[in-house]
């Protein structure tokens, strides 16, 4: 899974094989895996989290993640394109 930075000690990285679903972002503390928590990147430039109801990371950790990733949405996008091939938005 390549990682594209760390944030506040977590990783933001994406996974190899998404099948093609839209762009989004794996947040994890420590080892990244298909199960870390997942946020989608909307069409307008913002991040969300693709289950709201996951609580493994602080809601002040995952706030200051979003808050960080709607900074730089292109960097997550051309990332994503030029590993996956492809462009796809949750909404």
């Amino acid at each position: 899974m390549p990682r594209i930075m760390v944030i506040n000690g977590y990783q933001i990285s994406i996974w190899s094989n998404e099948n093609g679903e839209p762009i989004h972002v794996h947040v994890s503390k420590k080892q990244p895996s298909a199960n870390s928590t997942k946020l989608w990147l909307l069409s307008n430039g913002q991040f969300v989290m693709a289950n709201p109801n996951d609580k493994r990371i602080p809601y002040k950790d995952m706030r200051a993640i979003i808050s960080k990733l709607n900074t730089i949405p292109q960097i997550i996008r051309t990332f994503w394109i030029a590993y996956h091939g492809y462009e796809k938005y949750y909404r």
